[in-house]
Protein backbone atom coordinates (compact mmCIF):
# COMPACT_ATOMS: atom_id res chain seq x y z
CA UNK A 1 0.00 0.00 0.00
CA UNK A 2 1.30 3.46 -0.53
CA UNK A 3 -0.12 6.53 0.99
CA UNK A 4 2.34 9.06 -1.08
CA UNK A 5 4.47 9.36 -4.12
CA UNK A 6 8.10 9.61 -4.22
CA UNK A 7 9.52 12.78 -6.75
CA UNK A 8 11.58 11.02 -8.94
CA UNK A 9 13.24 13.33 -11.20
CA UNK A 10 15.44 12.29 -13.96
CA UNK A 11 18.66 14.18 -12.30
CA UNK A 12 19.59 13.58 -8.80
CA UNK A 13 21.81 16.68 -8.70
CA UNK A 14 20.46 20.07 -7.31
CA UNK A 15 19.65 22.97 -10.37
CA UNK A 16 22.57 25.48 -10.46
CA UNK A 17 21.96 28.77 -9.15
CA UNK A 18 21.18 32.09 -11.53
CA UNK A 19 22.55 34.40 -9.47
CA UNK A 20 26.16 35.79 -8.05
CA UNK A 21 26.80 35.89 -4.45
CA UNK A 22 29.09 39.49 -3.99
CA UNK A 23 29.03 39.87 -1.01
CA UNK A 24 32.52 38.35 -0.80
CA UNK A 25 33.21 40.96 -3.46
CA UNK A 26 32.13 44.02 -1.77
CA UNK A 27 33.86 42.62 1.62
CA UNK A 28 37.34 42.65 -0.22
CA UNK A 29 36.47 45.85 -2.14
CA UNK A 30 35.50 47.90 1.07
CA UNK A 31 38.66 46.31 2.91
CA UNK A 32 40.72 48.02 0.43
CA UNK A 33 39.45 50.69 0.39
CA UNK A 34 39.96 51.07 4.26
CA UNK A 35 43.87 50.79 3.47
CA UNK A 36 44.00 53.14 0.88
CA UNK A 37 42.27 55.98 3.12
CA UNK A 38 44.80 55.15 5.96
CA UNK A 39 47.93 54.70 3.56
CA UNK A 40 47.26 58.00 1.63
CA UNK A 41 48.28 60.15 4.18
CA UNK A 42 51.58 58.33 4.77
CA UNK A 43 52.59 58.65 1.48
CA UNK A 44 51.79 62.09 0.83
CA UNK A 45 53.36 62.98 3.47
CA UNK A 46 56.74 61.28 2.79
CA UNK A 47 56.79 62.94 -0.33
CA UNK A 48 57.78 66.32 0.88
CA UNK A 49 59.98 67.30 3.51
CA UNK A 50 59.65 70.81 5.34
CA UNK A 51 62.39 71.34 7.38
CA UNK A 52 60.90 73.17 10.88
CA UNK A 53 62.07 76.78 11.83
CA UNK A 54 63.50 78.40 14.70
CA UNK A 55 60.02 80.04 16.31
CA UNK A 56 59.82 80.43 19.56
CA UNK A 57 63.53 79.14 20.36
CA UNK A 58 64.59 80.53 23.50
CA UNK A 59 68.18 81.84 24.34
CA UNK A 60 70.07 79.38 26.13
CA UNK A 61 72.96 79.98 29.22
CA UNK A 62 76.18 79.31 27.92
CA UNK A 63 76.48 75.82 28.96
CA UNK A 64 78.64 74.56 32.08
CA UNK A 65 81.71 72.11 31.63
CA UNK A 66 79.75 69.45 33.56
CA UNK A 67 76.51 70.11 31.89
CA UNK A 68 77.22 69.68 28.20
CA UNK A 69 79.83 70.55 25.44
CA UNK A 70 79.45 73.07 22.98
CA UNK A 71 80.28 72.23 19.81
CA UNK A 72 80.11 74.95 16.84
CA UNK A 73 80.84 74.50 13.10
CA UNK A 74 81.29 77.56 11.35
CA UNK A 75 80.44 78.63 8.10
CA UNK A 76 83.84 77.31 6.64
CA UNK A 77 83.09 74.49 8.01
CA UNK A 78 85.67 74.72 10.46
CA UNK A 79 85.10 73.36 13.99
CA UNK A 80 85.21 75.26 17.73
CA UNK A 81 84.76 72.95 20.94
CA UNK A 82 84.00 75.25 24.23
CA UNK A 83 85.57 77.88 22.28
CA UNK A 84 88.59 77.06 20.61
CA UNK A 85 89.25 75.90 16.86
CA UNK A 86 90.09 72.46 16.70
CA UNK A 87 91.25 70.29 14.20
CA UNK A 88 89.44 67.07 12.99
CA UNK A 89 91.61 64.14 14.71
CA UNK A 90 91.88 66.29 17.72
CA UNK A 91 88.11 66.66 17.98
CA UNK A 92 87.51 63.00 17.67
CA UNK A 93 89.83 62.60 20.36
CA UNK A 94 88.26 65.06 22.59
CA UNK A 95 84.79 63.14 22.01
CA UNK A 96 86.25 59.83 22.19
CA UNK A 97 87.60 60.72 25.84
CA UNK A 98 84.35 62.89 26.96
CA UNK A 99 82.63 59.65 26.02
CA UNK A 100 84.57 57.51 27.87
CA UNK A 101 84.50 59.79 31.00
CA UNK A 102 81.01 60.60 30.77
CA UNK A 103 78.52 58.89 28.49
CA UNK A 104 76.10 60.75 29.39
CA UNK A 105 77.48 64.15 29.14
CA UNK A 106 75.34 66.31 26.10
CA UNK A 107 76.91 67.71 22.71
CA UNK A 108 75.75 70.62 21.64
CA UNK A 109 75.77 71.28 18.42
CA UNK A 110 75.47 74.96 16.78
CA UNK A 111 75.92 74.81 13.21
CA UNK A 112 75.94 77.68 10.89
CA UNK A 113 72.99 77.99 8.12
CA UNK A 114 75.69 77.63 5.52
CA UNK A 115 77.40 74.74 6.28
CA UNK A 116 76.56 72.09 3.94
CA UNK A 117 74.28 68.84 5.74
CA UNK A 118 76.86 66.36 5.25
CA UNK A 119 79.34 68.15 7.23
CA UNK A 120 77.37 68.35 9.96
CA UNK A 121 75.96 64.88 9.86
CA UNK A 122 79.60 63.78 9.71
CA UNK A 123 80.21 65.96 12.95
CA UNK A 124 77.16 63.91 14.71
CA UNK A 125 78.41 60.38 13.58
CA UNK A 126 81.81 61.16 15.18
CA UNK A 127 79.90 62.11 18.86
CA UNK A 128 77.51 58.96 18.03
CA UNK A 129 81.10 56.54 17.32
CA UNK A 130 82.66 58.35 20.78
CA UNK A 131 79.31 57.06 22.22
CA UNK A 132 78.15 60.15 22.91
CA UNK A 133 74.17 59.75 22.01
CA UNK A 134 72.64 63.09 23.60
CA UNK A 135 73.06 65.35 21.13
CA UNK A 136 71.13 69.13 20.91
CA UNK A 137 70.78 71.29 17.72
CA UNK A 138 71.02 74.85 19.62
CA UNK A 139 69.02 77.49 17.06
CA UNK A 140 68.58 81.50 18.00
CA UNK A 141 64.82 82.55 17.49
CA UNK A 142 64.10 83.86 14.37
CA UNK A 143 63.37 87.80 15.79
CA UNK A 144 67.47 87.74 16.92
CA UNK A 145 68.46 86.36 13.37
CA UNK A 146 68.68 89.50 11.72
CA UNK A 147 70.41 91.37 14.22
CA UNK A 148 73.93 89.65 14.57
Amino acid sequence: MAFGRFDRRTSTSPEPLSGINVTPLVDVMLVLVVILILAAPVLAAALRVQLPQAQGTAPMAPPTPQQAIALEVDAQGRLWIDGQEMPEAALRERLAALGAAQPQAELQLRADAAVPYGRVVAVMGWAHAAGLARIGFVAEPAEAQGTR
